[in-house]
This record gives structure tokens, C-alpha cells and sequence, in this order.
């Protein structure tokens, strides 16, 4: 359509994986049209070769930069030159920054300066800065994660029931996993921030009743918190996982074309 916003895809192949390559394309695709597809690395290196099996079916554009410098990254300099060659010809409304190396931060404070959309994807281990400066950040490893999930529970038959143990034996107890433990705490204090969040949220913006449109909550929520995404907590749409909080009442009222439109409230306020 003529009204999609143009993104210019950039790829760091040095530390992003070939397998987050429709991940990748999809994201991009949600917000617009993808008007440049680069990624760029050294592929004279067989490091890279995983990488050289997708570019050709992707229509992505290898750009080549040798590392001249041991420990100076070449990769980074170059889509920064690119980044900004590409933001004064023009022809784009939005970037989509794709690696979890923070040496994109100050490029993507840049570039909102000048009025683009930027979208980050990389990994959970992509430092704060960077998601900060960014519109929008997708944990691609989280999305994927996911994704590898639900195929799982599609292709495979329910499991069988666990056989009891015969008499006399003991059923094994799986040890507890001391790093989904510290997963499942660090989970929670996220959702707590995006409770505290979504509270502040609410408050400002609801009418004297105390709603809010949902659409104007996930808006405002996306802009306070740019790493945030439903899927990241196994949702797929924002109402149910607003809902999975606890924390808020809903009411659907009537909108044009015979829709419904959701409204969030705290509860007890």
C-alpha cells in the first residue's frame, strides 16, 4: 500500500544468527515495507557460511567488510557510514537495527533525531541503552523460542501418561534447574515493571472512571518500555495478556461497523 512506512533493513552477521532470518523479515513486514535488505559482514570468513545459504532466497544483500584492525569491529562502522548514507537520500521513513552489540545505540538516538522510526531486534542479552534508544525492540531469541514451541506442540502427539513405578522403586524427581529458577524470578520482576508500567499508564491518561482505550494503553506502553512484546510472556494478542495480570477490569463497548472496543481499569480504584 501506498501508505507503508519504508524501512531499511541493516543486519550485524556478527553476532546474529541465520536462524532469526524469517523472524527478522516477518517483524519488519508488520510495520511496513522493507525497501533496503542488507547485512553485513565478512564472508571471506566460513564463520559466515551458515549466513550465505538464506541471502540469495531473501533477496538480502551481502556487503562485504574485511577486518582490517585486530579488535576493531569493521562490521559496526560500516552500517553506521550506510545508516546514515541511506537516512539523507531520503527514501526511507524507519530503520530496523538488527544485533545485540550496543555500539548501535548512539546510531539509533540519530536517527529518531531525524524523525525515523527505529525498530532494534537482537537477543536478551542486547545491553539497555540500545533497546532504550530504539521505538521498538524484538527479542528475536524469545520470539524464536517461541515460535520452536508451539510447531513442537502441533507435530507431537499428547504425551503418555508417566507410567507408575513398580513396587519397591522410587519415581525419579527431576532436580529443579537453578536456571529456570533464576529465569522464572527474573520473569516476575519484569512483570512487575510492566505492572508499575502500565499502572502509571492508566492513571495519566484514563478518564474520570478511571478507563482507558487499549489501544492508547498498548501505545504509550510500547513508547515507555520499547523491549516490550506480549510474546515475550507466551501471548500472541495484548488483551489476553493484560488480562493474565490480574490486576485490571475490562469493558467492551460498542464502536462503528458493529466491533467492540476494550477498556482497562485497576482494580479497586
Amino acid at each position: 500500500m501506498d501508505n507503508e512506512l519504508r524501512f531499511a533493513i541493516l543486519i550485524d552477521a556478527d553476532n546474529i544468527s541465520d536462524r532469526y532470518v524469517k523472524i527478522i523479515l516477518d517483524e519488519a513486514a508488520n510495520s511496513g515495507v522493507a525497501t533496503y535488505k542488507r547485512i553485513y559482514g565478512d564472508w571471506t570468513s566460513s564463520r559466515l557460511s551458515s549466513w550465505k545459504n538464506v541471502l540469495l532466497e531473501n533477496s538480502i544483500i551481502p556487503m562485504q567488510q574485511y577486518s582490517y584492525t585486530f579488535g576493531k569491529n569493521a562490521t559496526d562502522s560500516s552500517i553506521i557510514i550506510d545508516a546514515m548514507d541511506i537516512l539523507y537520500s531520503g527514501n526511507v521513513d524507519g530503520f530496523c537495527l538488527v544485533s545485540s552489540d550496543s555500539d548501535f545505540t548512539r546510531l539509533a538516538s540519530r536517527l529518531r533525531e531525524s524523525g525515523m522510526q527505529v525498530i532494534g531486534m537482537g537477543e536478551q542479552k542486547t545491553p539497555k541503552p540500545f533497546i532504550s534508544a530504539c521505538n521498538q525492540f524484538k527479542f528475536l531469541d524469545l520470539i524464536y523460542s517461541n515460535q520452536q514451541k508451539e510447531e513442537k506442540e502441533e507435530e507431537e502427539p499428547e504425551a503418555a501418561e508417566t507410567p507408575k513405578p513398580k513396587s519397591g522403586q522410587q519415581s525419579a524427581k527431576p532436580k529443579e534447574n537453578s536456571s529456570k529458577k533464576k529465569s522464572a524470578s527474573a520473569k516476575e520482576k519484569e512483570l512487575k515493571q510492566v505492572r508499575k508500567t502500565i499502572n502509571s499508564i492508566i492513571e495519566k491518561f484514563s478518564d474520570e472512571d478511571g478507563w482507558l482505550f487499549s489501544g492508547k494503553l498498548g501505545d504509550q506502553l510500547s513508547k515507555r518500555m520499547p523491549e516490550f512484546d506480549v510474546r515475550n510472556y507466551g501471548f500472541t494478542k495484548f488483551t489476553p495478556f493484560i488480562m493474565s495480570l490480574g490486576n485490571y477490569e475490562t469493558d467492551k463497548r460498542p464502536a462503528s461497523g458493529g466491533s467492540k472496543q476494550i477498556y482497562f481499569r485497576i482494580k479497586g480504584r
